[in-house]
């Protein structure tokens, strides 16, 4: 099982960005898909989650207005639109799948999320 993220990249701040993350090994479309991401010297932390048929979706406080979270359930994939970019959203950003609801996403420690390597966003100011 494999979750592939892809799109990071250097940008100004007031920028955007769009990170793609595609599901393999199994099928994700009774599962959630979201972020997570992790700056140097800190904790790994949950930035957005989608439920499986698309119709719920929950932002951390930190990127709501910002940032917007999108799935293709066709193709097992999640994407996350960046908006509005700032230095503090510097991290490697790490796509997720999970069967619980994203509301509990925030509460439950990533360590006992599936997660495929990350894609690293890197914000100037």
């Amino acid at each position: 099982v494999q979750l592939q993220a892809s799109g990071g990249g250097s940008v100004q701040a007031g920028g955007s960005l769009k990170l793609s993350c595609l599901g393999s090994g199994r099928t994700f479309s009774a599962y959630a898909m979201g972020w997570f991401r992790q700056a140097a010297g800190k904790e790994r932390e949950f930035v957005a989650a989608i439920r499986w048929n698309g119709d719920d979706t929950e932002y951390a406080d930190s990127v709501t207005g910002r940032f917007t979270i999108s799935r293709e359930k066709s193709r097992d994939a999640v994407y996350l639109q960046m908006n509005s970019l700032k230095p503090e959203d510097t991290a490697v950003y790490f796509c997720a799948a999970d069967p619980r609801h994203p509301r509990s996403w925030s509460g439950v420690s990533w360590r006992l999320f599936k997660m495929g390597q990350g894609t690293l966003v890197t914000v100037s100011s």
